[in-house]
């Protein structure tokens, strides 16, 4: 709508206050011709923006004008009023903020906001999982602001504590989970904030690659990270009777893994390839599937095996030691 553009290319202005038709047009997805017609448009109403032709030129909004924010459309809001920032420790600057964007809302607008609210709530925090909350968030949201130095006392995953002198990047936020994305040694690291131990901010300041963009990091980061985490592929084979019982042991991620399946064989078993992190990780999913899919029968012959390992030889071999020494063990108190 010609409205919505209007008040993106005056957003735009009072952000940069002057740019090219060129790039003004690039941002709209609309011709500079268009730009220049909606120009003419906004200073026929009384906007003080104005195009000068010419090198050096532009379209120029004058510094100090500010845009009434109830321009916002109904879903822009939506999105402000359930956007939570307590864990960074600026939830009062947040309210404050929304107050007085209430305040300025006419009041259809400030009852649809009320509206979203008593019927929309987000909870990040996945299920069993407790909030990673953590009372060093404000000092490590300063450290980023203002590109200072800090010295980080962090728990590695074998429990080891070290100090580090980083230079903090960004914050991100992944399913209810806060790390740090940070420079130390000159290489980018990624930090898990329920395991800083200490933070202490110092007096040096540094200065930000020009060149790194955080979204764009994270994304390349997490795909790594994925496949670093589960090198170990496992090929199974499933009994038909349990493949509809799988979303409930693995979680809703195996129905991609079914979708990407070949057909079942002529005894109706399907194969799957899993990744774990490890054989020993992988050994004792495939013993806890068995198990999972035989709670509540007897003993044999009601016992059934509904997993098969196909491949790798070396896991196949784990699972007959580990049948075989159990089987052992316990004939022998009998």
């Amino acid at each position: 709508m010609r409205a919505d553009r209007l008040l993106s290319l005056l957003m735009i202005l009072q952000i940069h206050g002057r740019m090219t038709a060129r790039e003004l047009a690039q941002r709209l997805e609309v011709s500079e011709r268009t730009v220049y017609r909606d120009i003419e448009a906004l200073s026929s109403s009384g906007i003080p923006v104005y195009a000068e032709r010419g090198p050096g030129g532009g379209c120029i909004l004058p510094e100090g004008y500010r845009i009434n924010l109830t321009g916002l459309t109904e879903d822009e809001l939506r999105t402000l009023f359930i956007t939570p920032l307590a864990d960074l420790g600026m939830e009062k600057a947040r309210d404050a903020a929304l107050l007085k964007l209430l305040a300025a809302l006419p009041t259809t607008q400030r009852q649809s906001v009320e509206y979203t609210r008593q019927r929309m709530y987000f909870d990040p925090v996945g299920w069993f999982y407790s909030t990673e909350a953590s009372p060093f968030m404000p000092l490590l949201r300063e450290a980023v602001w203002g590109n200072r130095r800090v010295i980080l006392r962090y728990r590695k995953r074998n429990t080891d504590l070290v100090d580090r002198l980083v230079e903090p990047l960004g914050l991100v936020c992944k399913a209810g989970i806060w790390y740090l994305v940070a420079l130390s040694n000159g290489n980018n690291r990624v930090y898990r904030i329920s395991r800083v131990r200490n933070v202490a901010l110092t007096d040096e300041h540094f200065q930000r690659p020009h060149d790194f963009d955080l979204e764009h990091y994270w994304k390349a980061w997490c795909v790594e990270f994925q496949a670093r985490l589960h090198p170990y592929e496992v090929c199974l084979r499933i009994a038909p009777q349990f493949v509809p019982i799988l979303p409930y042991v693995m979680g809703e991620s195996i129905y991609q893994v079914l979708e990407e399946a070949e057909p079942p064989d002529c005894e109706g078993w399907l194969t799957i390839k899993l990744r774990f992190e490890s054989l020993e990780v992988a050994c004792g999913f495939v013993l806890g599937f068995v198990y999972n899919a035989n709670a509540g029968t007897t003993v044999p012959p009601d016992f059934e095996t509904v997993v098969e390992v196909l491949e790798p030889q070396e896991l196949r071999e784990a699972i007959i030691q580990i049948a075989d020494r159990l089987y052992t063990f316990y004939r022998k108190r009998e």
